[in-house]
Formats: C-alpha cells, sequence, structure tokens
C-alpha cells in the first residue's frame, strides 16, 4: 500500500482511467465549453468502461473495488473535465440507493444494466420549496391498488437528462417516516423533463428538473420498506455523495496546481521563469500544500469505509477540505494568471467555474462544520458508516485474488510472487497525480 491507502490495482486502475481521459475526454471539453449542454454521447462511452459500477459486487457484474478506487475513477477523470466527474459521481449515487435498499429482484435488474453502460441511474430529492431541508418536501406518492401514484417536482437533479432511472423520494405519509423512495424509470407516462438550462460550469453535466404528474408506477418499485425515503436519502449523501464530491474537487484541484505550475514554469519574467519571483512561488507553495493535506483526507475517509469503519466525520471532513481548499487555489491560480485566465482557452477559468458547483451539494460547508462541531461535542448523531458498514465493505477476498493476477506497474510479476505483500519494498512508481509540481442532497446543487 502506498502513501495514499492505494495499492497496485489502483495504480493500475489511475493509469487506465487517466489515459481514457487523455484520449476521449479531454479532446471533447472544448465543444462541451461551447455547448454548454449535456453531452450523452461522451456519458455513455464512459459508462461502458465499467467504472459506475466500481463499487458493484463482481456477483452482479461490477468490478468489487470499493471506495478508494472509486475515488482514482472520479478524480482522474475530473483532472480532465470535472463535468465527467461529476456525470459519474451522480450516477454511482444511483446505484447506492439499489445496493443498500433494493430487493434482490431489483439488484438483478438493474446493477449488471449499470456496470454494463446500458443504464444510467439518478436519485432525486431535492424540491424548489424545501431546497436541503428534506423533511419540508411535499411531493406525494399514493398507494392505488397495486400501484403508486406520484407527484411533485424535484431539481438539482445530477444527470437529470440522460438517466435511464430515477430515484425519487417522495412522501408517504407525515413526519420523517412518511418518506418513501421509488425507481422511475425515464420515459414513464408522467415523469417528464423540464427543459435545460445553462449553469456557470460543469458543461456537459446536467443537473435539472424531473417532474411527476400523476405518474403511476408498481407497488414493486418502492425500495425497501414505505418509511426508509430519509434513510435513502441521507446514507446516499454522506456516504457516496460527501466521498464523490470531495473526488471530483480534487481532480479539479490537481489540475489547478499542474496547469499553473506549467505557467511558472515556461512564462518569464525579469529575465527568468515566473516561478522565481517570491510572491508567485509563495503562491504556489500554498496550493500545493493545500493539495497534499486535501488528498490524505480524501483518500483517508473512503479507506475506513472500504473497511467497514465508523467514518462519517472523516467524510464529512473531506468534503469540507477538499471544496474549500480548492476553491482557495483557484483564486490563487487565477491571481498567478492575472489577466490571461480570464481567456476562456485558459483552463483555469474553467476550473474556477467549476470548482464553485461543488460546494452546495451534499451539505454546504456551515453544514460540514455544524457537524464537525456535534462530533466535538459529543451530539453527532445518524453514523451512516456504522449502520451500513456490511453494505459499503468492499469485497476483501474478491479485491485480494484481483491483486494478487494482476501484473506490476512496471510489468513485472504479479502480487502473488511477493507472497501479496505490497508495502514499500515492492509498491512500485509513485502516482503521477502525486508528483510535486504536477452533487438532492447528492445531485449537482442544494439550495
Amino acid at each position: 500500500m502506498d502513501r495514499h491507502f492505494t495499492d497496485r490495482r489502483h495504480q493500475e486502475l489511475r493509469r487506465q482511467v487517466r489515459d481514457f481521459a487523455e484520449s476521449e475526454v479531454r479532446p471533447r471539453v472544448a465543444a462541451m465549453e461551447a455547448g454548454r449542454r449535456v453531452c450523452p454521447e461522451l456519458s455513455r462511452l464512459i459508462a461502458r468502461q465499467g467504472w459506475i459500477g466500481v463499487t458493484v459486487p463482481r456477483g452482479y457484474g461490477g468490478m468489487g473495488d470499493g471506495h478508494v478506487a472509486k475515488t482514482v475513477v472520479i478524480e482522474e477523470l475530473s483532472r480532465v473535465s470535472g463535468a465527467m466527474g461529476a456525470m459519474v459521481q451522480a450516477s454511482q449515487l444511483g446505484v447506492a440507493k439499489i445496493l443498500h435498499f433494493g430487493n434482490e429482484r431489483q439488484k438483478r435488474t438493474w446493477l449488471p444494466a449499470v456496470t454494463a453502460g446500458e443504464c444510467l441511474p439518478t436519485i432525486a430529492v431535492t424540491e424548489p420549496g424545501s431546497g436541503g431541508h428534506v423533511l419540508g418536501m411535499t411531493g406525494s406518492a399514493v398507494r392505488d391498488g397495486e400501484d403508486y401514484v406520484l407527484n411533485g417536482s424535484k431539481v438539482f437533479v445530477g444527470n437529470s437528462h440522460i438517466g435511464d432511472l430515477h430515484g425519487v423520494v417522495l412522501r408517504t405519509g407525515p413526519g420523517s417516516r412518511g418518506l418513501s423512495a421509488f425507481l422511475v424509470e425515464a420515459g414513464t407516462p408522467g415523469c417528464t423533463l423540464a427543459p435545460q438550462q445553462p449553469a456557470m460550469g460543469l458543461h456537459g453535466f446536467s443537473f435539472g428538473e424531473v417532474r411527476l404528474a400523476d405518474c403511476r408506477v408498481p407497488a414493486s418499485s418502492l425500495l425497501g420498506r414505505e418509511g426508509d425515503g430519509l434513510a435513502v436519502a441521507y446514507s446516499s449523501s454522506v456516504l457516496y455523495g460527501r466521498a464523490n464530491l470531495t473526488a471530483v474537487a480534487l481532480g479539479i484541484h490537481t489540475a489547478l496546481l499542474e496547469e499553473t505550475s506549467r505557467l511558472c514554469s515556461t512564462r518569464t519574467r525579469y529575465g527568468a521563469p515566473l516561478g522565481r519571483v517570491g510572491a508567485v512561488r509563495a503562491k504556489l507553495g500554498r496550493m500545493q500544500s493545500r493539495l497534499m493535506t486535501a488528498r490524505l483526507a480524501a483518500y483517508q475517509a473512503v479507506h475506513l469505509l472500504d473497511q467497514g469503519q465508523p467514518c462519517d466525520a472523516e467524510l464529512i471532513n473531506a468534503k469540507l477540505v477538499n471544496v474549500e481548499y480548492a476553491l482557495d487555489s483557484a483564486r490563487d491560480a487565477m491571481e498567478i494568471h492575472a489577466a490571461s485566465g480570464l481567456f476562456t482557452d485558459c483552463p483555469v477559468e474553467r476550473y474556477l467555474r467549476d470548482v464553485h458547483h461543488l460546494f452546495a451539494p451534499a451539505g454546504t460547508s456551515d453544514v460540514q462544520r455544524l457537524r464537525l462541531g456535534d462530533v466535538a461535542l459529543g451530539t453527532a448523531r445518524g453514523d451512516w458508516s456504522a449502520r451500513l458498514s456490511e453494505l459499503v465493505r468492499k469485497d476483501t477476498a474478491a479485491a485480494e485474488e484481483s491483486a494478487a493476477t494482476a501484473p506490476a506497474p512496471d510489468g513485472g510479476p504479479p502480487a502473488a510472487a511477493h507472497g501479496g505483500r505490497t508495502d514499500a519494498a515492492d509498491a512500485g512508481p509513485a502516482d503521477a497525480a502525486d508528483a510535486p509540481g504536477a452533487p438532492d442532497p447528492v445531485g449537482a446543487g442544494r439550495r
């Protein structure tokens, strides 16, 4: 295991995703920025790589590689395109609700389709009139014989305009036990989309409005039991939403440092590289320090999640640190680029816009600080990582088998040849992303 809780399998996965992002995603970024619309073709191409099923057990066709691997995937895609990183993280939120609350029939129906790239799931919780106050929702689901009739509007739904299966939380009764979740296929009569609105950033990603008007679904579409809706919303937000958004922020932060370091090495001022100017080098040093700290927070949190350890506080802190530090570094990057950073052919202005989209979903930074204050006072409630530890813990046996047969990054023998060890003696080369100098509570927005 290397310094960031990853092993050879993760290093190989990082290489695969980075190669794909550079060859398939980067050439399309300019068109996505110009069009400012969802990019279904690229989203489907990414889905067919199987990465949306990274946490899905192998018995359902997934990779079974856990949350550290998921973070690697989202980070590497976000390093090139925050929009495509956001697309993957939003679909993985849709996976979570089925994994944690779906019955066997629902899992067998939908998870293999997701892992094959044939189905992009979403989760739809937030309403226009209640925002982040989940219990304030008024959208309803009324039992009618063998069906439920759904009515309401859901906003800031990640992958709204390309999603195939919406996980919708609605009110079936009063109070906190009166929320229930349903699987609604896109195109079901009564389920429509509002026109996609142009947004500040994340061009190529959609986070729009799903409208339900007398939408009739069979009772078999209910996720879990009536009354499980609050658990569906909160567990997805805490265990997947915060970790996923952390990974998007980490990828954008990495790109910010890489692009700014490149400028400091190639642009000349006073007869020397810009990076030789003390004030500029100090800003670059702050960016480097923030990124190193953010990376450790991100990977420690998901490592604990993979081990089935209680880690709600670590997940909350990882989201807080990564988003705030990425925002701070985006400002430093813009200051170093100065006027040249204001033009749309300069990547840092895109990174600045994109990272602002990560502040609100799964709780603003103020919400994260309040939750951490509860931790400090010993008054924190709802430890979802402990409640669902058996479901979020990765398939250790399958992972060890995969690690034992995976080739070393340098083309050497598999880990099994070393007795399965992955310590410093045979850890392989460091990740390139670590080299110096180098969004509903969980959709793409909450208000």
